[in-house]
């Protein structure tokens, strides 16, 4: 049964509506530039106050036995240190695990629920998070809350109760997406039914409902959390948007189109990410990271090994001039025209054939050439260049996104992607039918997603994040979400929304990058202290680090590096003197 978005809001809304147009009628502007006029402070959330769970967590089963539309099937006590982050141990906890609305599909006769998982401290600091996981879901893991990069800490090391789900359907294919509503509850609406759901949980625990409540994750949890900060703006108070591919089937036909490039260019029969790879190999991409390097490092004022002025190489870098032309053999000097000619076609987006461009553009950065789809798992860059389009993007779009889906029988994903018509593609995105009735660009994106007005008036907070170097969602397509932000704002969104930019990070984590940082902690303190963040300091994932080796870090940085990431539109310029090693020697500035 569909549930109608945002219904238990609707008071809510009316009463933001009305104080929204109170402020328009005495004159406010949104802008903090001091040449117009002053918008009305934003209301000041207060703190969390915390409480203990001094109970068992064996007597919540019967306590959350009468939640709605909910089976909770197991309830368990987790002891102090089998849950640990960066050799830490997380405190002892209860953990509730269940199922929402389960019911059979009248389409494919599979059965479906919601799955999840609610991790509740002992000593609970007050705070409900909101873990949105990646990929496709279909699983429900830990509910740690885990942030950008590999912290040394995550929510629930913090005190928070901590949700995650598999977003309404089981197991790590494509095949839900033959079922509308399973399609349905994976864009937005298992959020809009979990909730809920999770806040009673927490109010039968505890004896009281979360005082504040954040939604975070990276990648599709990124993009969850960009549907919720614009569909459910009324149930969370910070919103932690990481790599947010909120454009997400965009992105995976784009993905498509740059595999039949690097297909077109391959020295054999494309069989296989391997193959595929041997269209760009790491070799040549070494090439082009260095050339890319050689003309950004230094425009912050300091040749490091980082491209910190990701604007300004934009019209510094050259593929053409900047990286040598084969007039050979390709030998791993130089790029052969045709090479040229498809790479600048990825990176400047690939269009269908009327010249729409399918998704973002992305900036040439030194990331490129991390990982390999040989020799081992496919990792970095290169399993998003290679691996991911033929394994991955081939059954999102082709059955959770297109309508009418491809039959699930025989599918070949190789075969999908390399004879695919992009023309056919990009329609079937925004396609729908009888059965289908909701278009993947409507249930996979923000309705609003630069319009946030309901998010703003109540005071609370978005923060995002984005790696220069990330292949599959474009820190290009970040940009233009804030700047259509700001644009919405009289041209400044910052006392309600900051964007931070990662030079050389990847995907989520990863590059040749500073990747480990806690935005959650700058969050937090925005929201509930009014302390906005213009600098979240990150650090290298070196030898030794305790979040995880990073095997991108360059030799030559300190193992433990640290950069500031400023707040957009600044970046962090270097001071003229110390260490390239220490943020303290540079400074956000425009």
């Amino acid at each position: 049964m569909l549930i109608p978005d945002n219904v238990h809001h609707k008071t809510r809304a009316l009463w933001v509506t009305a104080a929204i147009s109170s402020l328009m009628a005495c004159g406010g502007s949104d802008s903090s530039n001091t040449s117009t006029p002053q918008v009305a402070a934003l209301p000041q959330l207060t703190a969390a106050v915390g409480t203990n769970f001094p109970g068992n967590c064996t007597d919540l089963t019967a306590t959350l036995s009468t939640l709605a539309n909910t089976t909770v099937t197991a309830v368990n006590t987790i002891a102090a240190g089998s849950v640990t982050v960066a050799g830490q141990p997380v405190a002892e906890h209860c953990q509730v695990q269940g199922k929402m609305f389960q019911r059979t599909s009248a389409v494919d006769s599979n059965a479906y629920a919601i799955g999840f998982e609610i991790r509740l401290p002992k000593t609970w600091n007050g705070r409900f998070y909101h873990q949105g996981n990646g990929g496709i879901d279909g699983a429900v893991v830990t509910a740690a809350g885990g942030l950008g990069g590999a912290p040394v800490t995550n929510a629930l090391h913090k005190g928070f109760a901590v949700l995650s789900s598999d977003a309404g359907h089981s197991g790590n294919t494509s095949a839900f997406g033959i079922d509308p509503q399973a399609r349905l509850d994976y864009g937005y609406q298992a959020v809009g039914k979990l909730t809920p759901m999770a806040k009673s949980v927490l109010q039968k625990t505890y004896g009281k409902a979360p005082d504040r409540s954040y939604f975070g994750g990276c990648s599709n949890g990124g993009r969850h959390a960009m549907v919720t900060a614009s569909r459910y703006a009324n149930d969370y108070d910070g919103i932690l948007a990481g790599a947010p591919g909120y454009n997400l089937p965009k992105a995976a036909v784009a993905n498509i189109a740059g595999a039949q490039l690097y297909a077109s260019l391959a020295t054999t029969t494309v069989t296989s990410p391997a193959d595929l790879e041997t269209g760009f190999n790491v070799t040549e991409r070494r090439l082009l990271a260095a050339a890319v390097l050689a003309k950004c490092d230094a425009l912050d004022g300091v040749a490091d090994g980082s491209i910190n002025d990701i604007a300004a190489c934009k019209t510094t870098f050259d593929l053409n001039l900047h990286v040598p032309t084969c007039t050979a053999a390709r030998d791993g000097t130089c790029l052969s025209s045709a090479q040229k000619s498809a790479v600048a076609k990825i990176f400047n987006g690939p269009t269908i054939s009327n010249g729409t461009q399918i998704y973002a553009s992305f900036p040439y950065d030194a990331g490129i050439a991390t990982g390999s789809v040989t020799g081992g798992p496919p990792t970095g860059v290169a399993f998003w260049e290679f691996f991911a389009p033929l394994n991955l993007d081939s059954g999102a779009v082709g059955h959770i996104f297109s309508v009418p889906p491809t039959t699930f029988t025989g599918f070949n994903g190789i075969n999908y992607v390399l004879g695919a018509n992009l023309d056919n593609l990009y329609a079937q995105i925004f396609a729908t039918d009888a059965t289908y009735t909701e278009a993947a660009m409507g249930f996979m994106t923000p309705p609003t997603p630069t319009n946030l007005s309901v998010l703003k008036a109540r005071g609370a907070k978005i923060m995002a994040y984005h790696g220069a170097s990330d292949q599959i969602f474009s820190i290009n397509d970040t940009e233009t979400w804030y700047k259509g932000l700001q644009a919405n704002n009289a041209g400044d969104a910052s006392n309600f929304a900051r964007f931070f930019r990662v030079p050389g990070m990847g995907h989520c984590s990863g590059g040749p990058a500073t990747d480990q940082f806690d935005m959650l902690d700058a969050l937090v303190k925005w929201v509930e202290q009014g302390a906005a963040p213009d600098k979240v300091v990150a650090t290298a994932r070196g030898a030794g680090n305790a979040g995880g080796v990073n095997a991108d870090v360059p030799a030559l940085w300190a193992a433990n590096r640290t950069r500031p990431l400023c707040a957009y539109p600044k970046i962090a310029r270097y001071n003229g003197t110390g260490s390239v090693d220490l943020e303290s020697s540079f400074t956000c500035q425009p």
